[in-house]
């Protein structure tokens, strides 16, 4: 056995350090290659890292709520080497397949690459791990050969097979992308009572609550707020989605929702715009050229997080879709990467999930401006026609930008918000997938 250092792995750009959140191992333990070893935290994502090799934990480096440095060893462990499956019988095979322990097992049932091999008869590498969680989603052998492995030698992880089984759900379920359910105040865990004083339960936030707290306070000391409102008449689009909601979800198994189509007309008038995707720094104003869309999401925890769909321009209504569904279910699982919440250049918060008519969002920095969706209602309205002007029930909905006042002026603002109502007041009612 040969000592060996573990580091913390790079979380993704723009990440330092990360804060040890939970040990999944204790000094001593026998672990196999590519078992989740510890749990972090960068910013609002929780990571699990695996282990980079098999071996045995001879020491960690660091405590449960130390932050550490990216790069930095946070533990040592002996390499094993001694196990030899070379001459391993297919019986023999059979039984490590089994392991009921696969995160951490017996030294004797260190696998290695030729073995699994002989276990599953194909080229590719499952661990017992990863097979344990194939047979409890009942994951079939055809279906593995659809993931691409992201481990070492292009191994299947953890990660990777419960993404896959995410999306399967996805599928399955057709889950609706960015609304959260009645229902889903029974699932909230009750916040810890610190101490009860008279009739006042005094309770401390979590981790991602004082996270957001930070983050909104230094919002509004950064940035001058001003928000701007438009009404959008967007019964075509209604009327459009709910001709062409049933066959979107038997051809492409999801669900159509109004979200990607409200990213689908920012993207366009941020093109039209580019000054509304900027950042500052200092007394300079960095024009973004990649539009990067974040989506405010509520988790069960009624805490919030915004996952980030990279070049949002580039994608159609069914990509927009997909992106969205698969990112809001992770969110909410606590599924994302650390480069899914990073790179925003412009945010959507959709405040219509919850019935609320409009409001006035806090910038999500270090972007320059916010975008926030109220409810659609019927409501009477008029409207010109041949004969003349007319009232009629109309499918309305607010828009309201919040941006920041040191950057953004009000008549670039306006001209923002109204281009995006064009785009969606005159959505193409024949379009099709």
């Amino acid at each position: 056995m040969a000592d060996f250092e573990m580091l913390l792995p790079s979380m993704g750009e723009g990440f330092t350090d990360a804060t040890i959140t939970k040990w999944l191992v204790k000094e001593g333990d026998t672990v196999i290659e590519d078992a989740p070893i510890v749990e972090v935290a960068t910013d609002k994502v929780d990571s699990e890292i695996p282990s980079p090799k098999s071996g045995v934990i001879e020491k960690l480096l660091y405590n449960e709520g130390d932050v550490v440095q990216i790069g930095a060893p946070i533990l040592i462990f002996k390499s094993n080497k001694s196990t030899d499956f070379s001459s391993i019988n297919s019986s023999a095979a059979k039984e490590i397949s089994t392991v009921a322990t696969p995160d951490i097992i017996s030294e004797n049932y260190l696998p290695n690459i030729e073995a699994e091999r002989l276990i599953t008869g194909s080229k590719t590498f499952l661990s017992p791990l990863v097979r344990q969680i194939m047979k409890e989603h009942l994951i079939s052998e055809n279906e593995i050969r659809n993931i691409t492995g992201s481990g070492i030698e292009g191994r299947i992880t953890k990660n990777d097979i419960e993404n896959f089984i995410n999306i399967k759900s996805t599928i399955q379920k057709s889950t609706e992308a960015l609304e959260i359910k009645p229902q889903i105040k029974e699932q909230v865990k009750k916040p810890e009572i610190s101490f009860t004083t008279g009739d006042v339960e005094v309770v401390e936030m979590d981790r991602m609550r004082k996270i957001i707290a930070e983050h909104m306070v230094r919002s509004v000391q950064t940035s001058p707020h001003v928000t701007s409102f438009i009404e959008v008449d967007v019964t075509r689009i209604v009327e459009w989605r709910t001709k062409l909601k049933d066959d979107f979800l038997n051809k492409h198994g999801e669900k159509l929702t109004f979200m990607p189509v409200f990213i689908e007309a920012a993207a366009m008038a941020i093109k039209d715009y580019p000054l509304i995707n900027v950042s500052v720094e200092g007394t300079k104003i960095l024009i973004k050229k990649n539009i990067n869309i974040g989506i405010a999401t509520a988790l069960p925890s009624w805490n919030l997080i915004v996952p980030v769909i990279h070049n949002a321009d580039q994608k159609n209504l069914i990509g927009l879709s997909k992106s969205v569904n698969d990112l809001a279910n992770r969110a909410r699982q606590n599924k994302l990467l650390p480069d899914e919440i990073k790179g925003g250049t412009f945010t959507i918060t959709n405040l219509g999930s919850f019935g609320t008519y409009t409001g006035t969002p806090i910038i999500n920095q270090p972007e320059a401006a916010i975008l926030a969706i109220g409810t659609i209602n019927k409501k009477p309205a008029v409207i010109e026609t041949p004969a003349g002007d007319a009232i009629a029930i109309r499918q309305i909905t607010m828009l309201s930008i919040t941006f920041d006042h040191r950057i953004v002026d009000g008549a670039l603002a306006g001209a923002f918000l109204k281009r995006i109502a064009e785009y969606l007041e005159n959505f193409d009612i024949l379009r099709k997938f």
